[in-house]
């Protein structure tokens, strides 16, 4: 077996997911290079969501191997491997009984940080979503706007510093307005931070304007994976149908 690629993160090799008889993931094989943005598009129940899965272990694949810093999935302590990886899902994942500050210290404080450590992290976190600390650290996920609960879930999926960043229909939840500043805002934070991203969408939008490449999936496998600006320009018959709803959208406008 060849070894692994050595710009990858993450990579996968010829990997299957099933749930019974039903086939989730069909024979899929992808690199996610160090420092970059890559999104996986696709409509929903394309196995978008499941290859995300598969990084951090919440599943395991069928066949294949998940490759993550160079070391199969399965081989990683499950725990171990969730707390070097950060993940946001739509509305942040808050827990709602935490205060702001003790959702985003939580995996510094399980990883042994000391209070004051984590309190200058806190703070600094929030400082670079674009919330002040004094105002929104003792508050609750429930006194927060939706897009408030959102920055704050990339700033607990940023707090212990991880090397990779998951994020599932991360602003899908949010208004057309707050959607795209906050889909701006983070573009530019992971270009800052030179993290390496891995994005799910069903907004080619936003794949356009977060993706350093964009994978593009239907039933379980990826039709192609391009550039934002090779994507525009693809013959892909599925990748003109996304482009076309951009027309449309603009035509009715």
């Amino acid at each position: 077996m060849a070894g692994p690629v050595d710009s990858a993160l993450v990579e996968f090799r010829d990997v299957s997911y099933s749930v019974g008889t039903t086939k989730i993931i069909s024979n899929l094989s992808l690199v996610v290079e160090q420092g970059e943005t890559l999104v996986l598009l696709g409509e929903s129940g394309c196995g978008k969501t499941t290859t995300l899965k598969l990084i951090n272990r919440l599943l395991d694949p069928s066949a294949g191997q998940v490759l993550v810093e160079g070391k199969p999935s399965t081989e990683w302590d499950p725990i171990a491997l969730r707390r070097r990886t950060g993940y946001v899902i739509q509305e942040g994942g808050l827990f709602p009984h935490f205060t702001i500050a003790e959702n985003i210290g939580l995996v510094p404080k399980l990883s042994g940080w000391t209070d004051a450590k984590i309190n200058e992290r806190v703070d600094e976190l929030l400082q670079l979503v674009g919330l002040n600390s004094k105002e929104f650290a003792e508050r609750y996920p429930r006194e927060l706007s939706g897009g408030q609960r959102q920055r704050v879930g990339v700033a607990r999926a940023l707090a212990a510093d991880p090397s990779l960043l998951l994020l599932d229909e991360p602003f899908g939840a949010l208004d057309p307005l707050t959607r795209a500043s906050l889909q701006r805002e983070f573009a530019a934070l992971a270009q800052r931070l030179a993290k390496t991203a891995v994005v799910v969408t069903h907004d080619v939008r936003e794949a356009l304007l977060l993706g350093d490449r964009i994978a593009l999936m239907h039933r379980g496998q990826i039709e192609l994976v391009d550039s934002p600006k090779s994507f525009v320009q693809s013959k892909n018959p599925r990748a003109r149908a996304y482009l076309e709803t951009l027309k449309v959208m603009s035509d009715t406008l």
